[in-house]
């Protein structure tokens, strides 16, 4: 059984280089013929003229096939929706045609600036496959030929002898991630809307009325002024280098400096389909009243301090100033041992986390000014976190919540609260900050000796006992990058150098490493680098855990162990490869509302368009810390 097993794995393997090899060959064709072509459809959507092939070289690139070759031409341009149509005739040129003259019998077409290719942007998909397929076996975590992949595979519905496409860019386009909501755009075009409001009834209405359906795959290209871009997943292919993973780290850094607000508060959520800033996970919030965080302020701070490390720029440490000075605005105090400890309180909740963050940004703040005018927040926050640590080395991860003990500071914690508040993060980040403390922060001798004291005592417990008192909550893929990178900075004194803390850094880094798809075991291109919790998951482009990962370069490097930390290294340009799809720039943001507003914003999904403020911080500090690393600079 198992032999079967492992030779499934590797047919799927080898099946897979094959694949992606072809499609990598097929991007670096000469696609000149294409460009032309749709300079064509441009004049013909202007003067209702026809377009001729005859004379272009599109073998190999559009090969057509009658009833099976769907072309669709769409329009964008910024602060309209966008219009398609698709079709499939007898051959390739009365396909195009057609599709020419249904948009320019649309309503809205007269909106689109034709003849400016800067500002209306032209799409050209056309299917390359179509395989029948069981509605009811179509799968989204196997490898099979049933497998739904958003931004790559699309769907046909044949009802009533009508063919209704869900094109695989139109994941991207929609910004939509899920199979539901992929069935859901079809049925929306069917008289099954009008017989239920809900996605769950449509489709099972669908399953029960005859019909049939196939999975599709296909091929894009869309203008970027006079030139033509060949799509994958809807978006753009970017090599990696250090200087792209500079680039992209700089403009996200540009991006979260553009929209701070005058108090120092970050622009937290943006929608680049909607042009709106309604969090996806909050929906129900006013506009006048949406959400904000205050750990994910902090990490827009980082941002811009690392981006300062590289460039000296001040604009960036004056808006990281003005992102601390927010934050003081939310200290609340308390009593340690007689003297005044600090917290941040914000949204009803007093967060480790939130104080473990201002602290690593205050902390990084004065390396990198001397600017000594925020020493005693410093001293505050640090006394608050040393409060939290519990007798055991436990390290608490609420102070205030609102559902226990009536919102009041939590003291005296049974162990189902201590539970029932448990935080995977949040104790890394105060570790963060309590090993800047220990490092950098000399003023106050008396304070630097607790936070050592208690740091070890914190260290040993969330090393080596946290794993098993919360057994149940350790199951996913490791990704508490934060703690990563807490060792990491209390390796910095010799005395914290112990081997259960290194042993767990690399260990934590060697299993990523070991969940992360390669180039010869990806199932698509762009999977190159994505982390998966199980073979065959989709992908995770996720620069928290690279942070955890280029943490571990970091310490492998200061401890001298230099083929680690290559072979860690190598891997960390394997996720960055990832994570550059994410990046928005002025050639993959045609479907977005407001392209000038997204350009330079990293999203946290594939194909969904949702810009965060942490999304950015996470991918652009890893960008920052790994051009550090790719060329030799030192940066605490």
């Amino acid at each position: 059984m198992l032999e079967c097993v492992l030779f499934y794995l590797w047919w799927c393997i080898m099946d897979f280089s094959v694949q992606n090899n072809k499609e990598r060959e097929f991007f670096k064709k000469d696609f000149s013929s294409v460009k032309e072509l749709l300079n064509r459809v441009r004049i013909a959507l202007l003067t209702g003229g026809k377009v001729s092939i005859k004379d272009l070289e599109l073998d190999g690139i559009i090969d057509f096939i009658k009833g099976q070759t769907f072309i669709y031409i769409s329009l964008f341009q910024e602060f309209n929706s966008p219009i398609r149509w698709g079709s499939c005739r007898a051959n390739l040129e009365d396909t195009i045609n057609r599709d020419i003259e249904k948009l320019r019998g649309y309503k809205t077409f007269s909106n689109f600036d034709i003849k400016n290719s800067e500002k209306c942007r032209i799409m050209l998909e056309y299917v390359t496959e179509q395989t029948p397929v069981d509605i009811g076996k179509i799968v989204k975590d196997k490898f099979t030929d049933s497998r739904f992949e958003p931004g790559i595979t699309g769907i046909k519905v044949v009802l009533q002898n009508n063919a209704y496409l869900y094109m695989p860019t139109d994941a991207w386009v929609f910004s939509q991630m899920t199979l539901s909501l992929a069935f859901n755009t079809i049925l929306r075009k069917t008289y099954i809307k009008d017989m239920t409001n809900r996605i769950s009834e449509r489709i099972a209405i669908l399953r029960k009325t005859p019909h049939e359906c196939y999975l599709l795959k296909s091929h894009t290209f869309v203008t970027y002024h006079d030139e033509v871009l060949p799509l994958y997943r809807g978006n753009v292919l970017y090599e990696y280098s250090p200087e792209e993973i500079k680039n992209q780290a700089l403009a996200g850094a540009d991006w979260t400096l553009k929209y701070q607000k005058e108090n120092g508060q970050f622009l937290y959520y943006y929608d680049a389909k909607e042009d709106n800033y309604v969090d996806h996970e909050h929906p129900e919030r006013p506009a006048d009243n949406l959400y904000y965080n205050d750990l994910r302020h902090c990490g827009g701070i980082v941002t811009l301090i690392r981006a300062y490390q590289l460039t000296g720029d001040k604009k960036y440490i004056e808006g990281a100033k003005k992102g601390l000075d927010f934050s003081v605005t939310l200290t609340k105090e308390h009593d340690y041992n007689g003297k005044t400890a600090g917290y941040i309180f914000y949204n009803k909740k007093a967060k480790l986390g939130g104080t473990g963050m201002i602290l690593v940004a205050m902390m990084k703040y004065r390396n990198e000014t001397n600017d000594k005018s925020y020493d005693e927040y410093i001293k505050m926050y640090t006394r608050h976190l040393l409060s939290r640590i519990y007798k055991t080395g436990e390290i608490l991860g609420y102070y205030i919540h609102p559902k226990f003990q009536n919102g009041q500071p939590l003291v005296d914690m049974t162990d189902e609260e201590r539970r029932d508040t448990f935080s995977f993060y949040y104790p890394g980040e105060a570790l963060l900050g309590l090993g800047l403390v220990a490092n950098y922060f000399k003023e106050d001798e008396e304070l630097t000796e607790d936070v050592l004291e208690k740091g070890r005592l914190a260290l040993d417990w969330i090393v080596d006992e946290r794993p098993k008192i919360y057994a149940d909550l350790f199951t996913a893929l490791p990704s508490d990058a934060w703690l990563m990178q807490a060792i990491e900075e209390w390796a910095t004194n010799p005395d914290f150098r112990k081997e259960n803390y290194i042993n767990f850094v690399l260990g934590d880094a060697q299993t990523m490493m070991e969940h992360t798809y390669t180039k010869d075991d990806s199932p698509y291109i762009d999977y190159e680098g994505g982390y998966y919790y199980n073979y065959g998951d989709h992908f995770y482009p996720d620069g928290s855990r690279s942070e955890g990962l280029v943490g571990a370069y970091y310490l492998a490097k200061k401890l001298g162990m230099d083929e680690k930390a290559q072979t860690i290294l190598e891997y960390c340009r394997k996720t960055a490869q990832s994570q550059l799809l994410l990046f928005n720039s002025d050639k993959n943001n045609y479907a977005h509302k407001n392209p000038e507003k997204s350009k330079g914003g990293i999203r946290f999904k594939a194909t969904r368009q949702w810009i965060r403020v942490d999304s950015i911080q996470h991918v652009a500090c890893f960008y920052f810390r790994l051009y550090f690393a790719e060329k030799g600079i030192s940066a605490k």
